[in-house]
């Protein structure tokens, strides 16, 4: 489907790419991984025909459709929500309109957002439109930089079902551990220009990663060791003449020698705590009918709640329903809102918002800044903790004010780990930063001995931090005791005891003009609505198991297709039985996947009508 063929990318002469192939097969689902500045974007760009390599090809198939969505993009400007999407959707497919709806809608847009024109909406809205694009030209290859961004837990829920169930291949940039998890069978790391493709999801690949690395670093060292021990030969023996056939003899063998590269920045054993938390009242948060309003516009009301000392919560939700305005709330920072907040006794708050990067001091450096806030042994490890957060090697000594959004932000998130607070409220601390840089701030934050309120839609870093979920939805906070998986469950729950009071409701709703049995002709026909409504919820359930089953069929056969493939490429001599058991199993997927379609636009079709 697609070949990356030796391709070697340079800027300002120095390699970013050097010299990397590998083959991308339909429907492959790829996590790209590497550390900030590795080359993913810039790879993803490469296939995306957006840039050229220095050397090396690009192979594609002629009729390929990629759909790529930056992290950075220009968007348009002078039409609606609905519009936008319109250009791009299949108007000869009279199923292309539903499609549009449902995408819209698990992207988490609401009916009434469809007339509203794209400048209303912000950056991380205008992302969900182009993603939305994107998804309803269904391209043959997937190509997505940290999509997650700037989608709430629910949305990406919907975008992990779509992009399982879609017959295309994906090459997804994310450090959202469980969306990559739930989407991806391979991972692809760039490291040092080079790559390793290992054939198992991410969770797998740090396991096999480590083991590399140890490897890698052992090889390192025994070559080092090997390179000094000549050079001291050299060096000793060069003007005797007695030697001068092996000091040259040494002098050509560390001339031809390949020098080892490795990444010796290893901060998977780092451990990082907050200061002991200074005792606070019992009761750091209580919330009494608190009601927030911008013009006629309510942003949630009737809000009561206590938080107590120690506690770890979340607060979850789409976009817009008024998460960081409550934290701001709490903070002071707004004041016009009606009821009380109350802030217990001693606490002492420590905030992390995207704001709070802009106010480093930006003629200090990277390293001052740390240094200036660390107290203790903790000052013996500023660069190790700085090297956990992606500031390595050089950018130690950057000053603030030269630093990138993202920079910065992860420069407050440390200064903020080293304060001693008791109230820790973070709103989604994790955007700008990668999988290890997350992993040290979860175990920072699950041994803090304070009280925690975290803002995030990262369900992995909430994993097992978080105790009680308060979700915000429809203008109320909704308190829910359990992790955020426990949430999750009872969402999936609830959604699926809706669709069954919704079939009950509109098997037993009685009609306007069955309400009086007037005559027994509007009792029959009423009898007759129920029977027809009873037939069609038959029909539709028969019709929503088809699809699972299918779906189900799709999955088994791509993971035989999976095992095989490996079984292929792996040993030598195979028997032709391999073969056509391969070619058996494609052909029967691509008939179930046609069987699929079929199911589901019968599904639609029962839906609408």
């Amino acid at each position: 489907m697609l070949t990356v063929d030796n391709i070697v990318k340079e800027y300002s002469s120095k390699p970013i790419l050097a010299g990397i192939t590998f083959l991308v097969n339909k429907r492959d689902r790829i996590a790209l991984v590497g550390k900030n500045g590795a080359g993913k974007t810039t790879l993803l760009r490469l296939i995306a025909g957006e840039e050229t390599p220095t050397s090396g090809r690009i192979s594609r198939d002629a009729d390929m459709r990629i759909g790529y969505l930056p992290q950075q993009m220009i968007h348009n400007e002078g039409t609606t929500l609905r519009e936008e999407v319109d250009q791009v959707r299949d108007k000869q497919d009279p199923k292309s309109t539903g499609q549009m709806e449902r995408v819209l809608l698990g992207l988490g847009f609401e009916r009434t957002d469809f007339d509203r024109p794209c400048n209303e909406f912000s950056g991380g809205w205008r992302m969900r439109i182009e993603l939305a694009k994107i998804l309803l030209q269904q391209p043959d290859m997937l190509l997505l930089d940290e999509p997650t961004n700037h989608l709430d837990i629910e949305s990406i829920q919907w975008l992990e079902e779509w992009i399982q169930t879609a017959p295309c291949a994906a090459i997804i940039v994310s450090h959202d551990r469980a969306f990559i998890d739930n989407v991806t069978t391979r991972t692809i790391e760039i490291s040092l220009g080079k790559i390793y493709d290992y054939n198992v999801p991410y969770s797998q690949f740090v396991t096999l990663r480590q083991e590399r690395h140890e490897q890698q670093v052992r090889a390192y060292e025994n070559q080092q060791k090997m390179i000094k021990d000549t050079e001291e030969f050299i060096e000793r023996f060069r003007y005797k003449a007695t030697k001068s056939v092996q000091v040259q003899s040494r002098i050509k063998q560390l001339n031809k020698l390949e020098r080892l590269e490795v990444d010796l920045e290893d901060n998977s054993r780092l451990r990082m705590k907050f200061p002991p938390a200074p005792r606070s009242g019992d009761f750091p948060v209580i919330a009494d009918d608190v009601r927030k309003a911008f013009g006629n516009h309510v942003v949630f009301d009737h809000v009561t709640f206590t938080i107590r000392r120690g506690e770890k919560v979340a607060f979850v939700g789409k976009n817009g329903e008024g998460k960081t305005t409550l934290v701001r709330c709490i903070m002071n920072e707004l004041q016009d809102y009606t009821g009380t907040l109350k802030i217990g006794h001693n606490v002492k708050i420590g905030y992390f918002a995207q704001n709070q990067a802009s106010l480093l001091d930006g003629e200090l450096t990277v390293f001052d800044t740390i240094d200036r806030v660390a107290v203790g042994d903790i000052r013996t490890r500023i660069k190790d903790i700085l090297g956990a957060f992606m500031f390595g090697g050089e950018a130690i000594d950057k000053r603030v004010k030269v630093l990138s959004g993202g920079e910065r932000s992860r420069l407050a998130m440390i200064r903020l780990l080293l304060e001693p607070v008791n109230l820790l409220i973070l709103d989604e601390p994790t955007n700008h930063l990668d999988m290890r840089s997350k992993d040290v701030l979860k175990e920072a934050l699950q041994a803090f001995d304070g009280t925690v309120i975290l803002v995030s839609h990262d369900r992995d870093f909430l994993d097992g931090i978080v105790s009680k979920v308060y979700e915000f939805g429809g203008g109320k906070v909704r308190e829910h005791l359990g992790g955020i998986y426990d949430w999750l469950q009872y969402k999936r729950a609830a959604r699926i005891e809706d669709a069954d009071k919704a079939i009950d409701l509109a098997l037993h709703q009685p009609k306007a003009n069955s309400q009086q049995p007037m005559a027994n002709s509007q009792t029959s026909s009423g009898a007759a609505d129920y029977a027809a409504q009873k037939a069609k919820a038959a029909e539709l359930r028969k019709a929503q198991k088809a699809v699972a089953q299918a779906e189900q069929d799709i999955s088994n056969l791509e993971q035989q297709i999976l095992d095989i493939e490996q079984i292929l490429a792996e040993v030598e001599g195979q028997s032709p039985e391999n073969f056509e058991k391969y070619n058996r199993l494609k052909r029967s997927l691509e008939q179930r996947m046609y069987e699929w379609e079929i199911l589901s636009e019968q599904l639609d079709e029962l839906v609408e009508s």
